[in-house]
């Protein structure tokens, strides 16, 4: 059975908020960007079962508009280790994933989204990965198995 790997760099956050980075909230082409991106989840077909989403506000504020819009509504884990994390961390996290869980997302912030969509799209030299980006990877193997190579990936929006 294909998993299918969703990979979602929050949409735009306030640049100038004098409190700490987990705080930061969408800004209102944030907001909208979070509801596009769940228009777009839909309108493919592509919803996830589970999702893993940081704890910060503006990844949180993401997954409530852009999950508003999808036909299901998926589990959800709040990781903290997904804030600030890197690329092999998150990558951990997937692949403690449930073998039951057949679509997963992860919602989380760059550099670690960029990266991990550059290692899973075959794309090295992917060099922007602007807010509300979203990879979709399929991969061939079970969730404890995934790696980049392991599936083919490409950058949906």
């Amino acid at each position: 059975m294909i998993k299918k790997l969703i990979i979602l760099r929050h949409a735009k956050a306030e640049q100038d908020y004098a409190g700490a980075d987990h705080e930061r909230a969408l800004t209102g082409k944030g907001r909208k960007q979070a509801e596009a991106v769940g228009n777009r989840l839909a309108e493919t077909g592509i919803v996830p079962d589970h999702v893993i989403c940081s704890t910060s506000l503006r990844t949180r504020q993401t997954l409530e508009l852009a999950m508003a819009n999808l036909p299901v509504e998926p589990t959800v884990d709040f990781e903290e280790s997904a804030y600030g994390a890197d690329p092999d961390t998150i990558l951990d996290l997937v692949q403690m994933t449930d073998p039951e869980v057949g679509t997963l997302m992860v919602v989380g912030h760059n550099p670690a989204m960029a990266q991990l969509a550059s290692l899973f799209t075959g794309n090295g030299s992917l060099t922007s990965f602007p807010t509300a980006s979203i990879a979709v990877v399929d991969l061939e193997v079970e969730w404890l198995y995934a790696a980049p190579g392991a599936g083919d990936g490409s950058i949906l929006g």
